[in-house]
């Protein structure tokens, strides 16, 4: 959960601090108070998009720290994932993590003491929070969203399914793109590769190998300069080994390295210390005599051929040649040729390929198809389960005769996407499968069964958008929930349900909730005020936990605009009574 949340220059908030417990949040306070900007600092602590215009002019930067403490497989997943990426929990287990702000722009984020990109605090919060507000509630609306919904909601065997079909769908459109640029660009596939086969030809003939242009240099090198090195490594050789050439009476060096040798060693009696340099003495002969021997090596296979030297300034020439057309070396003459045998297989309009890859297009169509006529069945069972446990929990929002159904259509053919035979009719298929899904709201015995874009008022939909919250965190999802005023055009016995819904969520997931409706702060584990201070030069507001008799009178403040009214505490008083009777059944 998370434990702390803290913002610095955010709006109207100078710096406040929010203790937060395990069950259920509620955040109240006066319109303008900057509640919003709670929810605001909680998307920007878990990567969302930062807006320097909600930045306070002083300090210059907003702040948002928050420390996580998480348990069971989210903590190992996420503890994993920070570990990977440089950081580390704290010594308790709990997780640190902050973002900054500044007025022209710029960002900065931290995770377990480390500075990371922002999108790890995206990934981070993907685990471990789910926000849900008047803006979700618009993208619900969307077909694709709610597609998406059922999908999530389908469970891990239908996700499998999903994954199939789009892999196998994604080699489908590749296979069928492909044939069709081989056909439409026949002719200009030709020319070019002509040409590719051209250079292929003239690099074959030659046949250059690694490397090879570096070694002929060299091996030019000591052609041309034969006499000079020979000249060279006899003079060497002579000084440390002798040789016919040398006078008689001039000693070599191994000589002179056996002559201080033995001297040392017949004086090691009387100081041990020149034993140890002769042994020196011995391991240089030793040394001087390898040199000698890799000399009469060198000698032997020096070669001054002035044929062979003629055949290696053929050679050079012809690799030159090479590389003015294809590369800046002979490495990059070879590459460039493998680069062209790839990309003539690529320019291959062939009758037998094209008829290949044709097979192919319609081996792959007919396994999306396959594919997606299971998606679109597994679709229709999580159809049912998902209708049934929104409406058993509208029928607990105080709309006990509403209705949800869920409608799994097939998509018409003909849109901008390829069509395909599925279960016997063609319909259109994309990545996600052939179906169209609509959420459709009954909202009384004999209403029409309309999409809840049309059948749906505003209060109607807040709750529907909980009843489905609620089914969702009973299949899982983040652990911790966030509502920002979800309840909105709502009231009376609906609102009641609605915090007692929001209190069952709270037995297994930290709730956060941005509500105005007292009915729903009643049901809170912990109580958050958002108060604005106007005394000073600039407006500001803090945040404070309030218990006992500044609660009732918050509530009696939301309830009747009067906090120091005797009867609106009563009332306020009564409210938490029964709230509080509620939690404990």
């Amino acid at each position: 959960m998370l434990e702390e949340l803290r913002i610095t220059g955010l709006g109207v908030i100078e710096d406040t601090t929010l203790p937060l417990t395990g069950g259920m949040n509620v955040i109240t306070g006066e319109t303008g108070a900057g509640k919003t900007m709670v929810v605001t600092g909680l998307g920007l602590l878990f990567g969302g998009r930062a807006d320097a215009g909600r930045v306070r002019a002083e300090p210059g930067r907003a702040v948002v720290e928050g420390r996580l403490r998480l348990s069971g497989k989210v903590a190992d997943t996420v503890h994993a994932r920070i570990t990977d990426a440089g950081g580390e929990p704290d010594e308790d287990g709990s997780v640190l993590l902050s973002r900054t702000v500044t007025v022209e722009g710029r960002s900065r984020a931290h995770l377990g003491g480390r500075s990371m990109p922002v999108s790890m605090l995206a990934e981070v919060g993907e685990q471990v929070l789910a926000v849900h507000g008047q803006s979700d509630q618009l993208r619900l609306l969307r077909p694709g969203e709610q597609r998406a919904a059922l999908d999530r909601f389908a469970g891990a065997e239908h996700e499998k399914l999903l994954d199939a079909l789009r892999e196998v769908y994604a080699r489908w459109r590749s296979v069928v793109d492909d044939l069709a640029d081989r056909r439409r660009n026949a002719r200009e596939r030709n020319q070019e590769a002509d040409l590719l086969r051209l250079g292929l030809d003239e690099i074959t003939r030659v046949d250059p190998q690694p490397g090879e242009d570096d070694e002929l240099k060299a091996e030019a090198q000591r052609l041309e300069h034969a006499e000079g090195l020979r000249t060279a490594a006899q003079l060497a050789q002579q000084c440390v080994a002798g040789g016919v050439e040398a006078a008689d009476d001039t000693p070599d060096a191994t000589t002179l390295l056996g002559t201080a040798r033995r001297t040392l060693e017949a004086q090691t009696g009387t100081d041990p210390a020149l034993g140890e340099l002769a042994a020196r003495l011995e391991e240089a002969a030793t040394l001087v005599a390898d040199v000698a021997a890799e000399l009469s090596a060198y000698l032997a296979g020096l070669d001054a051929d002035p044929a062979r030297l003629q055949a290696v300034y053929e050679r050079r020439a012809a690799l030159r040649a090479l590389t003015r057309k294809y590369a800046d070396d002979v490495d990059g003459v070879i590459a460039w040729a493998e680069r062209a045998r790839t990309r003539l297989s690529d320019l291959d309009t062939s009758d037998e390929l094209l008829d290949e890859l044709d097979r192919e297009a319609s081996r792959l169509a007919g396994e999306v198809a396959d594919l997606a006529g299971r998606v679109s069945a597994s679709r229709q069972e999580a159809a049912t389960r998902f209708a049934a446990q929104v409406t058993e929990e509208l029928a607990g929002l105080a709309m006990p005769h509403a209705r949800v159904e869920v409608g799994v259509l097939p998509r018409a053919a003909g849109r901008s996407e390829p069509s395909l035979p599925v279960n016997g009719v063609e319909v259109g298929v994309g990545p996600d499968g052939g179906d169209e899904v609509e959420l459709r709201l009954l909202a009384h015995p004999g209403a029409p069964s309309l999409p809840l874009q049309r059948g749906a008022s505003g209060g109607e939909l807040s709750r529907v958008m909980l009843a489905i919250e609620v089914v969702f965190a009973g299949s899982g999802g983040p652990p911790t929930l966030v509502f920002d005023e979800v309840d909105a055009g709502v009231g009376g016995r609906a609102a009641v349900e609605i915090g007692r819904r929001l209190a069952r969520l709270a037995r297994s997931h930290q709730v956060l909730v941005v509500t105005h409706l007292p009915q729903v702060a009643a049901f809170a584990d912990r109580h958050l005020v958002v108060a604005k201070d106007t005394g000073g030069a600039v407006t500001t507001s803090g945040v404070r936990v309030v218990e006992d008799t500044e609660r009732a009178r918050e509530l009696a403040r939301m309830l009747a605009g009067l906090p120091d009214s005797d009867l609106g505490i009563a009332h306020a008083e009564e409210l938490l009574a029964v709230a509080a009777r509620e939690r404990r059944g």
